[in-house]
């Protein structure tokens, strides 16, 4: 017979809340844009490699 869960509500069953810098990173346009040229920079990099 398993035993039963004692207590239903610990810490644990929530999510983690994002800390203020996540929430910016998310939210930000600004970083978003940065980020999204940073990413395809790195693919075209990539493959500029890949076909020499």
């Amino acid at each position: 017979m398993a035993a039963k869960n004692k207590e239903p509500y610990q810490q644990a069953y929530y999510p983690p809340v994002p800390t203020r810098g996540v929430r910016y990173m998310r939210t930000s346009f600004t970083w978003q844009f940065y980020r999204f040229w940073v990413i395809n920079l790195k693919i075209l990099k990539l493959l500029l490699k890949s076909h020499n």
